[in-house]
């Protein structure tokens, strides 16, 4: 599977890389603990797969933020047109994190456990504030782009892959 990824991105140029490598980063279901150790993996260099995987998560959740109503009205229709009433599994799990540690707990923990898209849509749906959510929100994805990105950096020396 590497392989293959790598011979895809190979095909362009590394700008063109670093760019589909950003908007990998902004589909939602593809969080930055994800998106880094890929990017290092493949052979690109780890500070800016850092810096793009930051700035592509952080992307979607200001997008989330600035048209949150929109997109949780889409939504509600979206599900009761499937007939579905409950909250999924990443909901639930996410609302109990959001109760127990609040934004900061929820930021910080939310790449690994729900993705920060799924925290971010929480958040505002309880009433955090806009400001408080992003600002959480930037602190955890800088944080786990730093950590991600140094740990990666020796795995593709393991792995032979370059």
């Amino acid at each position: 599977m590497l392989e293959f990824l790598q011979d895809f991105l190979q095909q362009y140029g590394t700008i063109w890389q670093y760019v589909l490598l950003f908007f990998i980063s902004l589909v939602p279901v593809i969080d930055i603990s994800v998106v880094v150790p890929l990017g290092v993996i493949l052979g690109l260099s780890p500070i800016w797969v850092m810096i793009i995987g930051f700035l592509g998560n952080l992307a979607f959740v200001l997008i989330l933020a600035f048209f949150f109503q929109q997109i949780r009205g889409w939504r509600d229709k979206r599900r009761a047109a499937k007939g579905i009433t409950t909250p999924s599994k990443k909901e639930t799990r996410a609302r109990n994190l959001w109760e127990k540690y609040g934004v900061p707990g929820l930021a910080i923990i939310s790449p690994f456990l729900v993705g920060t898209d799924v925290a971010a849509f929480l958040a505002f749906s309880l009433g955090s504030s806009r400001k408080s959510v992003i600002g959480w929100m930037i602190v955890s994805l800088a944080f786990w782009s730093a950590i991600l990105g140094f740990t990666f950096m020796q795995v593709p020396n393991i792995y032979d892959v370059k």
